[in-house]
């Protein structure tokens, strides 16, 4: 639930106040995991938390930390760029000291060798231009068995880089285009209004990248939106087309 955070290294709309109070009506912001679309499916995907040490890299408002320190995580380390989700994240888990939090990229912080069991991120990694030098530093803090459970919007959705549909005369929606796939880099889209940069990627270089990397992957989903969310306006169109890429993988 903690998507759209990071649009580029040095650029942070989120402690913008304006794009921030944006962020704060979606309904994911207002109402944690059950506000997810894909929640259902990605918590069919986490580990057991009990007793673990655990790294949440993009936190934003602190969702995933919670809900890994009411599983029974040892310890929840969430790492932010932005001090506005920071503090709504530390407010929503003040009740759990085992939480911290950390300010800084996902790209820029670092943690000693075999520091963490679990690590997590949710739609994040589509905001990280270097994603293979990421991949092997998270390789290095796990542990060897350790989980790696992310999510990131799904390289259909990314390619073409204005993630908007195709319409037709009268304003229907006719297709959502897929455009330049095998052209990985920086994309342009808008986000509440605001333009922002992610990075495309492809399949391969997710999914491959760990096989080659010294993971093994434990399951991959592209989750639907849940029957209880298709009243909701636009939600329907959303079985047109794959937004995320889901991913469980293991450390070897």
């Amino acid at each position: 639930p903690d998507a759209e955070r990071r649009e580029t290294v040095g650029e942070n709309k989120y402690d913008d106040p304006v794009f921030f109070d944006k962020y704060s009506r979606m309904a994911r912001s207002r109402q944690g995991l059950s506000g997810a679309g894909e929640w259902k499916t990605l918590e069919k995907l986490l580990p057991d938390f009990a007793g673990k040490r655990v790294l949440d890299l993009g936190c934003g408002y602190g969702w995933h930390c919670r809900y890994a320190a009411e599983h029974g995580a040892a310890s929840v380390v969430g790492v932010d760029c932005s001090e506005r989700m920071l503090a709504v994240a530390r407010e929503k888990t003040a009740d759990l000291p085992q939480v911290t939090y950390v300010k800084g990229a996902m790209e820029d912080v670092d943690f000693s060798p075999e520091s963490f069991d679990v690590v997590l991120s949710s739609l994040a990694f589509h905001y990280v231009e270097d994603f293979p030098a990421l991949r092997e530093k998270i390789r290095r803090w796990l542990v060897p068995g350790g989980d790696f459970v992310f999510s990131v919007e799904h390289p259909i959705f990314t390619a073409r880089g204005d993630q908007d549909w195709l319409y037709g005369p009268g304003g229907e929606i006719d297709c959502f285009p897929v455009d330049n796939y095998f052209f990985e880099g920086r994309r342009r889209a808008v986000f509440l209004g605001e333009p922002v940069t992610k990075y495309h990627r492809t399949l391969t270089t997710y999914l491959d990248g760990l096989l080659t990397g010294g993971f093994a992957l434990r399951r991959v989903a592209e989750p639907m939106p849940p029957e209880e969310m298709l009243d909701i306006p636009g939600m329907r169109d959303e079985l047109r087309r794959p937004m995320m890429l889901l991913v469980a993988a293991l450390r070897l």
